[in-house]
């Protein structure tokens, strides 16, 4: 039974995802009262996501230490520099742009490991590299944040990193260490079982979340239109420079699959925690419209990404 009902979120993700924010939407007086939830609710997706890692996947860091140096280059300074330079060329409005930067700084999404099995990428280099930004990301995003929202956002520093702490670092270890010292027993008695709730928690933080942009779609216009427009472009144009850069550089075709997942998906769920803890809500739009397109994006990049594997092969 569960087994099908993963099967079934799995396989309409991209149309749940979206469904969900519109609900939170429309409920967003039910979506306030259960706010409270909200950390809990992502501490265990991150404690689900993590049960299959192990702390020997960090020694993949000597073996391709400049890939996965890239990798947070790329996620960290790269893309939040071309949200930046958009964001503000196009928008006058200090609060978008740093949800557009926020929305592209989040760590990479635990998800991506689906994508990169599908293409059959370099599962311990993927692992690798979200343990590694993951046990990061609590120094360097609000580092980013506090440059771009500077003096006319007050940012709660602390706060915010022993929010991140709490909602990733710390389920992520307990994850690793019950994976550990089961040695693998318990990830495959139930990982499977964990999965469909770690999906429907994913949907329920959406919903909670997107009540607070709901203010801002009450008057849909054209404004909003090019908010939403912005944010798919940046989505794509992470999914297209990580391909480039796999494609041209990494040459190998497992690398690049990984590269390509690891840079083009983000944990959007902790950014609109972060977005709608700690900023106004109209932090929170760029970053809640992510969800629209990431899974659909994971998508077609993995046509495109086999495409290419199988174009290696017959070379």
């Amino acid at each position: 039974m569960l087994e099908k009902l993963n099967v079934f979120l799995q396989k309409y993700i991209a149309i749940l995802t979206p469904l969900s924010l519109v609900l939170g939407v429309f409920l967003e007086s039910i979506g306030h009262q259960l706010l409270f939830l909200v950390s809990w609710l992502f501490a265990f997706m991150t404690f689900s996501g993590s049960l299959n890692m192990k702390f020997k996947d960090v020694k993949i860091f000597m073996k391709h230490p400049v890939l996965i140096l890239l990798s947070i280059l790329f996620l960290h300074l790269i893309m939040p520099l071309l949200a930046y330079f958009l964001s503000t060329t196009l928008f006058d409005d200090h609060l978008l742009t740093v949800g557009f930067v926020l929305a592209v700084a989040l760590p990479t999404g635990v998800t991506s490991v689906i994508w990169i099995t599908i293409c059959k990428g370099n599962m311990p280099l993927g692992l690798s590299i979200i343990l590694i930004d993951t046990l990061l990301s609590p120094f360097i995003l609000p580092f980013i944040l506090y440059i771009v929202s500077g003096e006319k956002i007050e940012l709660d520093v602390v706060s915010l990193i022993f929010n991140l702490l709490w909602m990733i670092v710390l389920p992520t270890i307990l994850g690793i260490v019950v994976n550990e010292l089961s040695k693998g027993d318990i990830p495959k008695k139930y990982g499977k079982k964990l999965a469909p709730f770690s999906k429907l928690c994913l949907f329920a933080v959406i919903l909670i979340n997107s009540s607070a942009i709901s203010p801002y779609l009450k008057d849909i216009n054209v404004h909003l239109f090019f908010v939403i427009l912005l944010v798919l472009m940046l989505a794509v144009s992470g999914y297209v420079f990580a391909f480039l850069i796999g494609r041209y550089l990494l040459k190998d075709y497992s690398q690049m699959a990984t590269f390509v997942y690891t840079g083009g998906m983000r944990n959007i769920a902790v950014g609109v925690i972060v977005a709608t803890t700690y900023f106004p809500g109209k932090v929170a739009m760029p970053v809640v419209f992510g969800m629209l397109f990431q899974q659909v994006l994971a998508s077609v990049f993995s046509k495109i990404v086999m495409k290419n594997r199988v174009s290696n092969e017959l070379v």
